[in-house]
C-alpha cells in the first residue's frame, strides 16, 4: 500500500526523533532506524532524513535565530523533528512553502503542545520569508 506524503513526513518524524534520542550510542546508526520503520524503502523518507542529518547544524542554526527566548533543543524532540524537516524542505526542495509549513503544522497538532506547534509555524513562517530564494 503506497502511503501519502503526510504519512511519509509523520515516518521522517518519527525516525528523526528516535536518531535524536540514540544518537550517542555508538551502535545505533540511521541506517537501521531507517530499516526498523519502513516496511519497504522509499526515497522521499531518505531524502528527507539524510538531508536533515547532514544539514542539522545549519537548520538548527536558523531555527535558534529565529527562535525569541527559545532554542531547537528546549523543545521536545518531537517538535524539533518537525521544525528540522520543515527547514530542511524550505531549504532544500522543491516543495512548496504552503505545503511545507502547512504539513509541519498538522503534524504539530498531532504532536506536540500548542506552545510547540505556534513556535515550529512562526520559526517557518520566518525562515520562508527571509531565508528561501523565490
Amino acid at each position: 500500500m503506497t502511503k501519502t506524503r503526510s504519512e511519509l513526513r509523520e515516518k521522517c518524524m518519527i525516525i528523526l526523533y528516535q536518531w535524536d534520542l540514540f544518537r550517542k550510542d555508538a551502535k545505533t546508526n540511521i541506517d537501521d532506524i531507517i530499516k526498523d520503520n519502513m516496511e519497504i524503502e522509499n526515497d522521499f523518507v531518505k531524502d528527507i532524513v539524510y538531508g536533515v542529518v547532514t544539514y542539522q547544524e545549519r537548520i538548527d542554526e536558523l531555527a535558534n535565530k529565529y527562535m525569541q527566548d527559545w532554542n531547537i533543543s528546549r523543545i521536545d524532540k518531537t517538535g524539533a523533528s518537525i521544525l528540522r524537516i520543515g527547514i530542511f524542505e524550505l531549504l532544500y526542495t522543491d516543495t512548496p512553502a504552503i505545503v511545507v509549513i502547512n504539513e509541519a503544522i498538522e503534524l504539530a497538532k498531532k504532536y506536540s503542545d500548542d506552545s510547540v506547534r505556534k513556535i515550529i509555524n512562526a520559526v517557518l513562517d520566518k525562515v520562508n520569508k527571509n531565508e528561501v530564494d523565490e
